[in-house]
């Protein structure tokens, strides 16, 4: 196998791949990656069995081939590498050349046949979204995704399409976060659950271009995603999802509306009290006037007002301020709308359309 291509490139690809390199695992071609010259460029694929991907770099191909080097130590040569075109050579035994400049290094790689491919998927219809949106949607929900794996329904994300409707849901036992938007075209339904992992991944690769799309093609145990020459393809979490509309609710007794720098700024000088050993809540008495924020810990204390405009009856709720402050930094608006029902229901954050909605139970507190 023979071919050149850019470094700058080279390493995009590697940094975009690198993401499906297990940390651990029993088969240790899984910590390769998998390097095939085709016709005009090259293909570079790693698998952890769970998730997958494919990308592509444009390359001079001399020799065709395909070769598995170990992910770390192959992408670690390849960022220091000076800022020019790379030669790869593969010659007997595996034994793999990387020039580039006045620098060269020989390392031994493995067969690439032994590497695990992707699962051979049939494509189906795409549903298809700006790659904007889907990084705001997967931004704007994954805080809540729950990292336990004894309840692995709720460490992914469930993705529900009607018609031209997407509607995304996260929960971990204490919140929830819904993200609600219209598609451009209409679509057969669709109920999925992905994994977490995997969109955490794909947050930090989309690029988020306005202008720019992302295929969707949901199979019944899988999901594959396709934009800019890179493929993600990964295992869907199986199982039935909550029923969280039985937990979502219109009524209220007590509404605000606040500023949402405002009250941010606010709970972000509360927990300046609080060690990271302690589970402080941030106590919030609502009031004609306005609602008074307070912060209780070995420390000392802290009070701050704000001003509200307040619906409904007089409130002293108390709410976990890291969960306050994931919801508040998902939502764009300026103004925000929570609804309280009493000291012990849980709260909404919404907007009028419900474009999003975010439930969170609060906390019991003492007043001593």
């Amino acid at each position: 196998m023979k071919f050149v291509c850019s470094q700058s490139e080279l390493l995009n690809a590697l940094n975009i791949a690198l993401k499906a390199v297990p940390s651990k695992t029993s088969l240790p071609i899984l910590e390769c990656i998998l390097i095939e010259a085709g016709e005009s460029n090259i293909k570079i694929t790693t698998n952890d069995m769970e998730l997958g991907i494919e990308t592509v770099v444009n390359a001079e191909v001399t020799e065709k081939g395909k070769i598995a080097l170990n992910a770390k130590i192959f992408s670690d040569i390849v960022r220091k590498l000076p800022e020019d075109t790379v030669k790869i050579e593969v010659g007997e035994n595996n034994a793999s050349s990387i020039t580039c400049g006045k620098a060269k290094f020989m390392i031994v790689g493995q067969n690439g046949d032994e590497f695990p491919l992707l699962p051979a998927i049939e494509k189906k219809e795409a549903v298809t979204i700006s790659q904007f949106m889907l990084k705001e949607l997967i931004r704007q929900t994954i805080f809540s995704v729950s990292d336990n794996e004894n309840n692995k329904i709720m460490t992914g994300e469930f993705f529900e399409i009607n018609e031209n409707e997407m509607k995304v849901t996260s929960l971990d036992g204490h919140r929830i976060s819904i993200r609600n938007v219209k598609l451009k075209e209409t679509y057969p339904s669709v109920n999925a659950n992905i994994p977490g992992k995997t969109l955490q991944e794909i947050g930090r690769i989309l690029p988020g271009d306005m202008d720019q799309e992302v295929n969707l093609y949901f199979m019944e145990r899988y999901v594959m995603v396709e934009f800019n020459q890179t493929v993600i393809l990964s295992r869907l979490i199986e199982g039935k999802y909550y029923n969280v509309n039985q937990m979502i609710s219109s009524a209220y007794d007590t509404k605000i509306v606040v500023n949402k720098r405002e009250m941010m700024s606010c709970i972000d000088r509360a927990i300046l009290l609080v060690k990271e050993s302690e589970k402080r809540p941030v106590i919030i008495d609502i009031h004609d006037e306005g609602i008074s924020l307070n912060m209780n810990s070995s420390i000392g204390n802290m009070d701050e007002e704000i001003t509200v405009y307040k619906e409904g009856s007089d409130l002293t709720i108390g709410f976990n301020p890291k969960f306050l402050m994931d919801a508040l930094r998902a939502i764009d608006d300026d103004e925000i709308a929570i609804y309280m029902t009493n000291a012990k229901a849980p709260c909404f954050i919404r907007d009028v359309e419900n474009s999003y909605i975010y439930l969170i139970l609060p906390v019991n507190f003492s007043t001593r």
